[in-house]
């Protein structure tokens, strides 16, 4: 069966530039955008029960957009200053540069890594005497603190948000050829908003490994697991994948 109609379980595009766009167009193949989850932050009351302090760190690891927005926002609500020597540990340059919204960015010790904070280890190392702050989601992936923790690195994780399901209960999944995923927790959304959810013909494709082991877990058949050696990004990978069932031109 030709794939007409594909889900990204994400937000739509900011620019008209994205790569889904030109893959939408190569193919003829209608794309459409629909969180099937999103974040919550907690509240400064929630935060204090965790027992975080501000000031006992000297450094920051930030691995999302959330973890900086939700950083800086109770840190204005606990009115706590942070200091300009704050270093900051961010997974990518993408999430470094987001930083700008809130300080003057060239005036910061901010670090970045290519393909995440494993790559500042050497960083990492330099400041072993600092105490690390690592705020992220309360569903998260172990990856960072196992890697922090194994290179013995002085931290403190704390959830600054939730990520929660989105409700879809309404939402007509049946009119898609294929759901993309990218994390357990859109997995564990469409059990939630759909218990009754028959795959039959319907394509999968999910990015990361984590996702693609939730998915399987969940029951479901998994045709496209990005990312793959030629295609690091998932919207490489669909345009990969279209081609195989649908034909070079997606006629």
């Amino acid at each position: 069966m030709k794939i007409k109609s594909v889900l990204i379980s994400q937000p739509k595009p900011e620019t008209d530039k994205s790569p889904y766009y030109e893959v939408s167009k190569n193919h003829k193949v209608s794309l459409e955008f629909k969180p099937f989850i999103h974040v919550e932050g907690v509240t400064a009351a929630e935060l204090r029960k965790q027992k975080i302090d501000f000031s006992d760190f000297g450094c920051v690891v930030m691995t999302s957009k959330s973890s900086i927005d939700h950083y800086f926002r109770l840190a204005q609500e606990m009115r706590f200053s942070i200091p300009e020597t704050m270093k900051y540990f961010c997974a990518s340059e993408t999430i470094a540069l987001y930083m700008q919204k809130y300080i003057v960015y060239r005036k910061r010790k901010i670090f970045h890594g290519t393909n995440g904070v494993e790559d500042l280890l050497d960083y990492f190392k330099k400041n072993k005497t600092e105490k690390f702050l690592f705020p992220c989601s309360d569903k998260h992936s172990d990856k960072i603190t196992d890697f922090l923790a194994k290179n013995k690195i002085a931290f403190t994780k704390a959830a600054f948000y939730k990520t929660v399901s989105s409700d879809m209960s309404e939402f007509p999944l049946s009119n898609y050829d294929m759901l993309v995923f990218f994390s357990p927790n859109g997995v564990e959304s469409l059990a939630k908003n759909f218990p009754d959810f028959k795959q039959n013909d319907m394509h999968i494709g999910t990015f990361g490994e984590g996702t693609a082991q939730a998915a399987e877990a969940a029951g479901l058949v998994v045709q496209l697991k990005a990312p793959m050696p030629k295609a690091p990004s998932m919207a490489m990978a669909l345009d990969w994948y279209l081609k195989q069932v649908n034909g070079k031109t997606g006629k």
